[in-house]
C-alpha cells in the first residue's frame, strides 16, 4: 500500500484517482510516499526517508524547496494548464475592466441608490465620467504563451485585438496551441513598444524579478494598461504606482493585493482569484493524483519542476528507477552494475534537461536480483534507487 499525505483540502474527484486497494490517502501520515500539496508552506517541511515525490495541485511551486527536493531525490510535480481556463477567463474581465471603469460606475450608482425617481437622469448626466475604450482594434501583448497565454491570445484575436505574442522558451507544444494571427515578437521591447495592453503569464524566477519596472514602463504607450495575474514579484510595486500617478499607465490590475497596490485608485486589485474556481480545483487535483500514480506504479515522470521528462510504457517486466546526478558516464556505470550480475537489460529510457543539477534513467529487466539497487546504489552519483514489480 502506497501512503499518500494531503496537506491541503484536495478535491474529491481527485482523490478518486487513488484506489483504495492500493492507497491510504490522510492528513495525518508519518512517513508518505507522497504529498499532495495546495498552499501549504513545505519550505521547512522535515522529509521522511520514504518520501517519493510531492504534487502540487496548481502551477506554482514557489511554497516547495525544490531544489531541495531534488537534492534528495524527491521528484516535484505541478499541474501546468490544469487552471488556465480559469486564469484566462479572469484576464479577459481585467481586460474589459482596465478599459471601462465599471467598478468605478457600479460604486457610484449606489451613492445614488436613495434618489428614487431621479436616478435615470442622474446616470445620463454622470455617466460620461466611466467611459473608457473598446477592446476591438486595440494591440494586446501577450508575455509568455504557456497554457494561459496561448488560449488568452487566441481569445483576444476573436475579440478583434492585434496580438503580440513573446515567450523566448516557447515549446513545439506549444506552439501548435497559438493562432496564426498572433504576431511573433522576437524581443520583449517589441511587446512594450507596441501595446495598449500588457498580459503577463511567466513563472517567477530570478531572472523574471520586477520583469515589469521603471526602465520597462519607460518604453511603453503612454496610457497603457497592465495585467498581472501570475505573480506579485513580476511587477515592480513602487514603479507602477509611480507610473500610475504620472499618466503613464492607465491602469493596472493585479491578483495580489498589498499595502501599496490596493490604495492607488487606478489600481484593481483582485483577491487572488485567477484560479479560483471549482472547475479548477477539480482539475488540478486529478492532475496532481495522477501524476503520484504514474510515478509510484510506473515511475513515469511527466510536469516535474526538478526532475526531466521520462516515460517509458509498462510491459511485465520488472523496472529499476534511478535518480542521479546529470554528468558524464552515469549511464554507463548504471546499465555495467545491473549486468555484472547477469541480468539482461530489456529496455531502458534516460533523460536529462540542460542546466538541471540531477538526471533520470529508467529500466525494465528481465528480472529482478538480489542485491541489485544496492549494486546501482554503489554508484558514485547515483542518488535514489527503486524497483517496481
Amino acid at each position: 500500500m502506497y501512503k499518500v499525505k494531503t496537506l491541503n483540502s484536495i478535491a474529491p474527484v481527485g482523490l478518486d484517482n487513488l484506489e483504495k486497494t492500493k492507497y491510504i490517502v490522510s492528513d495525518e501520515i508519518d512517513a508518505p510516499d507522497a504529498v499532495l500539496v495546495r498552499s501549504a508552506n513545505m519550505l521547512k517541511y522535515e522529509f521522511n526517508p520514504e518520501l517519493l515525490c510531492i504534487a502540487r495541485a496548481g502551477a506554482g511551486t514557489n511554497n516547495i524547496p525544490v531544489d531541495q527536493c531534488g537534492e534528495q531525490g524527491i521528484v516535484v510535480f505541478n499541474t501546468p494548464g490544469a487552471n488556465a481556463g480559469a486564469v484566462k477567463e479572469l484576464v479577459l474581465c481585467a481586460l474589459l475592466l482596465s478599459s471601462r471603469d465599471i467598478i468605478g460606475g457600479i460604486d457610484w450608482v449606489r451613492t445614488i441608490a436613495e434618489k428614487g425617481d431621479e436616478i435615470g437622469a442622474l446616470v445620463e448626466k454622470g455617466k460620461a465620467a466611466f467611459v473608457g475604450p473598446e477592446l476591438f482594434g486595440k494591440t494586446l501583448g501577450v508575455i509568455g504563451l504557456g497554457a494561459v497565454g496561448a488560449k488568452i491570445a487566441h481569445d483576444a484575436v476573436a475579440l478583434g485585438m492585434t496580438v503580440y505574442g513573446y515567450d523566448p522558451y516557447l515549446s513545439v507544444e506549444a506552439a501548435w496551441r497559438i493562432s496564426s494571427n498572433v504576431i511573433h515578437a522576437k524581443d520583449i521591447e517589441t511587446i512594450y513598444k507596441n501595446c495598449d495592453y500588457i498580459t503577463i503569464h511567466v513563472p517567477y524566477l530570478e531572472s523574471t524579478h520586477h520583469l515589469i519596472d521603471g526602465c520597462a514602463m519607460a518604453m511603453m504607450k503612454s496610457g497603457v494598461r497592465i495585467i498581472n495575474l501570475a505573480r506579485a514579484e513580476l511587477v515592480c510595486d513602487d514603479d507602477i504606482v509611480e507610473a500610475i500617478e504620472s499618466g503613464k499607465v492607465a491602469c493596472y490590475v493585479t491578483d495580489f493585493p498589498n499595502a501599496k497596490t490596493a490604495r492607488s485608485p487606478k489600481v484593481i486589485a483582485i483577491p487572488h482569484l485567477g484560479a479560483s474556481t471549482p472547475e479548477s480545483e477539480d482539475n488540478c487535483a486529478v492532475m496532481a493524483a495522477m501524476e503520484i500514480v504514474d510515478y509510484l506504479e510506473n515511475g513515469n515522470i511527466t510536469n516535474s519542476v526538478n526532475m526531466p521528462s521520462a516515460v517509458l510504457p509498462r510491459t511485465n517486466d520488472p523496472r529499476i528507477c534511478v535518480i542521479h546526478k546529470n554528468i558524464p558516464d552515469m549511464i554507463a556505470k548504471i546499465t555495467s552494475a545491473v549486468s555484472s550480475l547477469g541480468i539482461n537489460i530489456e529496455n531502458m529510457v534516460n533523460a536529462s534537461t540542460k542546466g538541471r543539477m540531477q538526471a533520470y534513467t529508467i529500466i525494465d529487466v528481465q528480472a529482478l536480483a538480489p542485491g541489485l539497487e544496492e549494486k546501482i546504489k554503489a554508484v558514485e552519483g547515483v542518488i535514489r534507487v527503486r524497483s517496481i514489480c
